[in-house]
């Protein structure tokens, strides 16, 4: 006998429906599953024959076909043991159920209980555009397929639950809709506790109302991880949309909570510098997710940059300009998004004391050139924000005084963002470091004494094409800030000043 099912496959952060055939024939006992299915699909066999049989079901003795249609596209994992159990059980007659409108997504153990898989959320959106009214998942994912309303989304944990929901016996509540995600960042973290630093952190509040990216440099204790790891503290609350674009590619890399299905808090993503190009791009043989993209809609901070491997620091450069990241493979090309705002930290020398104006550096002239260089000119000019982050004396750190917080500083953020969210209205630009060439000359109207001021700081310090345009998207950020319709000098003037302190070392 034959029978149909539907089911959801995933390629990157591309959902797809899947039609799971099975058809149950006399002969010689064999069981083949058809349809492109990588190794994992295929010991699908071994788990479902022995889910059936411990579930009380008897295994069909004869020949059994399984396709996985579209056949031309590759299958991968073990979310399709639910749904071709269901259809052998089907196809041999031992159930009857009316699955027209259904999906179904799970991972058996040889017991017949259903383990949790990745991708839920991704697979709830496809599943509900498709018409599905009611979609099976593991009971660890439905609250998160449940963040999409308009579907009803049943949570089983064994094979039982869902076959006696199926005849009517014992009908599964679906899960409650929630987009109930995770607690705001570390309340531990905030912008009182950091002493001095008063240039690094109004560029810092610069980076986070226009979405640049900042390079942190100076000695080592000065306060460059401290300043780094409070930025998301500052930065504006996620939309709806966010959230979901970065808790589809979350629950992709297998890294959602149960208990907050949603990702509601911007991601700090701090990677380790011996990361390779593939752990921060992504990678595998149908790509994962990278650093670059799991940091979507918030911070990438690499620490002490120069000591990144030279392959891994270019793999960056086309992410931060196209704000997207294309792996190809032989089984095709994934395009994760990649949003973020990327800070960056170092120290000038690797003793770290070169300039440091008590501590002597140990370091040879010829040694700082070799250390700085390891960041190339393309790499350097894409990032928007070049700020020194000196060594804070005793009398800053000993007062006893509080500076601004991070909730202060983070309502000024949130109307620069208003201001660019009604500037921008309809372009699909979230931030003034988004801004294409063609939006930059409309919207970054500078004054004449601006325009003639930023003429000649062009031909001085000899600035590129890219130095120009990132020089006008901050200072259009300064004048937000400060609630200026055009661009001023002064907004010149700190926008070149932020971007400066590559004369200082790069050029020595």
């Amino acid at each position: 006998m034959f029978s149909s099912v539907k089911s959801i496959g995933i390629f990157g952060i591309d959902t797809y429906m899947i039609q799971i055939e099975a058809d149950v024939s006399g002969g010689l006992p064999s069981f083949d599953i058809v349809g492109l299915p990588d190794t994992a699909v295929k010991e699908s066999r071994d788990r479902v024959r022995a889910a059936i049989k411990n579930s009380g079901f008897k295994f069909p003795a004869g020949r059994i076909t399984v396709n996985l249609a579209p056949a031309d596209k590759k299958k991968e994992g073990a979310i399709y043991d639910l749904p071709i159990m269901l259809s052998i059980l089907l196809a041999s007659d031992q159930i009857k159920a009316q699955t027209a409108d259904c999906a179904f997504l799970g991972e058996l153990s040889l017991d017949g209980k259903v383990r949790p898989i990745n991708g839920v959320l991704a697979m709830s959106i496809t599943a509900k555009q498709s018409g599905i009214k009611s979609l099976f998942v593991p009971r660890d994912n439905a609250a998160e397929g449940a963040v999409i309303e308009g579907i009803g989304v049943y949570g089983i944990t064994h094979i039982k639950d869902l076959l006696n929901h199926l005849d009517g016996s014992a009908k599964i509540t679906p899960a409650e809709h929630s987009a109930k995600g995770g607690e705001e960042p570390i309340k531990a973290l905030d912008f009182s506790d950091v002493k001095g630093q008063v240039m690094a952190k109004k560029a810092l509040e610069v980076a986070a109302a226009g979405g640049h990216n900042i390079l942190l440099i100076g000695p080592p204790g000065a306060g460059k991880s401290m300043l780094a790891k409070r930025l998301p503290t500052i930065l504006p609350e996620m939309t709806f949309e966010e959230s979901i674009e970065t808790t589809k590619i979350h629950s992709v890399a297998g890294i959602i909570d149960k208990d907050n299905p949603i990702v509601t808090v911007r991601p700090f993503r701090s990677p380790h510098h011996t990361i390779s190009a593939a752990g921060l791009t992504g990678g595998g043989s149908i790509p994962k997710p990278g650093e670059i993209s799991l940091a979507h809609n918030g911070v990438l901070f690499l620490d002490e940059l120069p000591e990144f491997k030279r392959d891994a620091m270019e793999a960056l450069r086309s992410p931060i300009e196209d704000g997207v990241v294309t792996v190809s493979r032989v089984a095709g090309s994934v395009t994760y998004p990649s949003a973020i705002t990327l800070v960056a930290a170092m120290n000038p020398c690797p003793c770290g004391y070169y300039g440091h104006p008590t501590k002597a550096c140990t370091c040879s002239l010829n040694m700082v050139r070799k250390y700085l260089n390891r960041i190339s000119g393309p790499m350097l000019d894409r990032l928007d924000l070049h700020v020194e982050v000196p060594p804070v004396d005793y009398k800053a750190l000993s007062n006893r005084g509080s500076g601004e917080s991070s909730a202060e500083i983070r309502a000024r953020v949130n109307k620069a963002r208003e201001i660019q969210n009604l500037r921008y209205e309809g372009t699909g630009i979230t931030c003034n470091a988004r801004l294409t060439p063609a939006l930059l000359r409309k919207f970054c109207i500078m004054t004449d004494d601006a325009a003639q001021y930023l003429s000649r700081s062009f031909d001085e310090l000899g600035l590129s094409a890219r130095a120009y345009d990132r020089i006008l998207k901050v200072a259009r950020t300064v004048a937000d800030l400060e609630g200026s319709e055009k661009i001023e000098k002064q907004h010149i003037f700190a926008s070149i000043r932020f971007r400066s302190l590559d004369r200082k070392y790069w050029n020595e």
